[in-house]
Formats: structure tokens, sequence, C-alpha cells
């Protein structure tokens, strides 16, 4: 298949699209607006919905409502925008619905500004709204893992029945760069006529479906949640994902990095390997499930003196990679939030002096 040059923003639209998914529903914010832009054109071609709300408020609810029906649907916002829906999203967790949710981060916290961060991990990784739940978090480095991401998206969420998170920043929104669409991935929709609101009529049956999140029995909603456990404990046995760069030689410092923060690192790496100075990475690609094992074993390989959590936030994936190490070896941390992309010489500056 032959690659096209994509802007980041406009490449997880046509994902969407030939992922089958064909019900949008959105509220403008920067830096992903030209999603919205892109599916108002593309959508009517493809027989499908898309519609502005009022508000991020109300956009949760619609996806919310389209989801209970069963149908493939999708919202891209920016961190602000995924606050408002928080609410909504803890209420599709809880009543099995699946939907996919792409958070384009920008800086914060409150206004903030427009240019690229990932202050949104923690919001992202440990819920975001209230009570427990997950959602199963994809992180692209790049348009091409965007695409290939926000493809996978739908199946994970059908598989699971929850809401997925594509996370990533401002660049990757902006950024232009080749891409391909796997037709391998662009799957059918799972059965749904045993849980959706989709219509006795529809599904030819007598039997109700009933969609809720209010369990007022204590055992009742107890049950649910350990269902809910139960799944993501099936997350991390099946779905965890992750790169190791240059981890098959005798590392002295090992990076862990994700998103656009990853192909910086990289960078520096492979710059710290012609002055004969070897340095690793492990990236995850899911943030949740964390690829724990995986960092504990590349953490305490026997050349690896030291760990450091590069991002572009004041700390919050280091919090995840610090409980994977459990102590055995030390873990620094390097980040800036204001815009700025930290650049491959700073941190080659900051591991020599680690060295």
């Amino acid at each position: 298949m032959a690659k096209v040059l994509m802007k980041g923003n406009e490449a997880i639209a046509e994902a969407a699209i030939r992922a089958g998914c064909i019900n949008y529903f959105a509220y403008p914010i920067t830096p992903q607006s030209e999603v919205a832009e892109y599916l108002v054109k593309r959508l009517p071609e493809e027989g499908g919905v898309f519609l502005q709300g009022e508000s991020e408020v109300a956009v949760g609810y619609m996806i919310f409502g389209a989801a209970a029906a069963g149908e493939r649907v999708m919202t891209t916002s920016s961190s602000p925008g995924i606050s408002l829906m928080s609410e909504s999203i803890s209420y599709i967790a809880a009543a099995n619905c699946p939907a996919v949710f792409v958070n384009i981060m920008r800086g914060g916290p409150g206004l903030g500004g427009i240019l690229p961060s990932q202050g949104d991990y923690f919001q992202a990784t440990k819920g975001g709204g209230h009570g427990d739940y997950h959602l199963l978090v994809l992180a692209p480095d790049g348009v091409q893992e965007a695409v290939e991401m926000t493809m996978q998206a739908f199946t994970l969420a059908e598989k699971y029945r929850g809401p997925v998170m594509i996370l990533g920043d401002g660049l990757i929104g902006q950024m232009m760069e080749p891409v391909e669409f796997p037709e391998d991935l662009a799957t059918k929709p799972s059965n749904k006529d045993d849980w959706a609101t989709n219509g006795m009529d529809t599904r030819k049956s007598k039997k109700r479906n009933l969609v809720k999140s209010l369990f007022l029995d204590p055992t009742e909603l107890n049950n649910n949640n350990l269902a809910l456990k139960a799944k993501y404990i099936q997350m991390k046995k099946e779905e965890i994902q992750f790169e190791a760069y240059n981890t098959d030689v005798d590392y002295k410092v090992l990076i862990t990095s994700y998103g656009t923060m990853s192909r910086v690192s990289r960078t520096a790496i492979d710059l710290l390997k012609q002055e004969g100075i070897e340095v690793a990475m492990l990236r995850p690609k899911t943030l949740f499930p964390f690829p724990e094992q995986a960092v504990f074993d590349a953490a305490t390989k026997e050349s690896c003196k030291a760990v450091i959590s590069i991002e572009m936030s004041m700390g919050q994936m280091v919090e995840d990679v610090e409980r994977c190490v459990k102590g055995q070896r030390p873990v620094e941390f390097y980040g800036e939030c204001g815009g700025d992309i930290p650049s491959p010489e700073k941190i080659i500056e900051i591991i020599k002096a680690m060295i």
C-alpha cells in the first residue's frame, strides 16, 4: 500500500473511518481541532454522523449513548476537554460500553498553553474520573503509530467492552509524516446483540438489554467492580506493548520515555553510541497496562547502573518506573513542560553527568 503524507490529526481521523467508525461527536479545542475539520467533510461521504456538542460534557454523554447502542464511536479532545468528559468516561467504564477517546495533550494545569505536553499521564492511567476503573491507554510515538493504534483501539474497546484512550501530545497531532493504513487492522465489529440497547426488533429478540452504571445494592456494585478488575487483570496478561531500544548491549543507563520524547531520546542514544557510550531505552506503548516486568528486567541488567525517566511533564510516569524498579537501581527524572521539547543535546548532557 502506498504511503501518503498526512498531518497527525487528519491521519487519526482517516484511521477511525478505515476502522469502521462513522460516529463522531466532539467540541473544538486546540491542538486537535483538525480531526473535526477533517471528519466534517469525510463522514458524510461515508454515510456517517458528525455532531458538534455544546460542550465537552455533552459530548461525553453523546459518546455514552452511541456506545450503549453498540455503535463504533469516537471523540477527540485535548487536556481540559478530557477533564470535562471524565465523568462520562467513568459511566462508560462502569456500564461496560466500548468507546474510543483521543487526547492530544496540551500544556497545563489550567488553560496552560496549546504547545505539546505529556502532563495528562496521571489523568489517563489512574482513571481521571471517579471510582475504581481504568482505561486501556495507547501511546503512539508518531503519526504512523497513531494511525495503527487508532485502528486497534476499536477492536480493543469491543474486546473488553470499555473505553480505550489514545494519548498523544500536540506535536504528534500537528506534525506531518508519510503513513499507510493497514487493512488487517480494519476489523469487523463484534456481536453486540447480547448486551447493546440496539432495539428488540433490530435483533429479533424479546429480551430487553439494560445498560447502566447505577447499582444500589452493595453486593451488585461490588460484583460489577470485581468484573471490571478482572478485565484489567486480563489486559495486563494480553495487551502490554513496549519497545526495547539498544537493550542487546551492555548499557550503563536505561531511559524510560514515551511518545514524542522517546524519539528525542532515541536520537540521543544513537549520538552517544557514536562516542562509545551505551545507553538503552524502554518505551511503553501501552501506558495502562504498564510494562512492569519489562521495565524491571531492563533496569536490573547487570551492566545498568541507573534509570532516568524523560518526559514532557514535571514527573508522572517516573512514579510507575520507580514502582517497577523496586529500589534495585536509582531512578532519576528529567522533564520540561512549558511547550519546549528537550533536545537530544540536553539529554546527552544529563546522561554524561549521570555516568
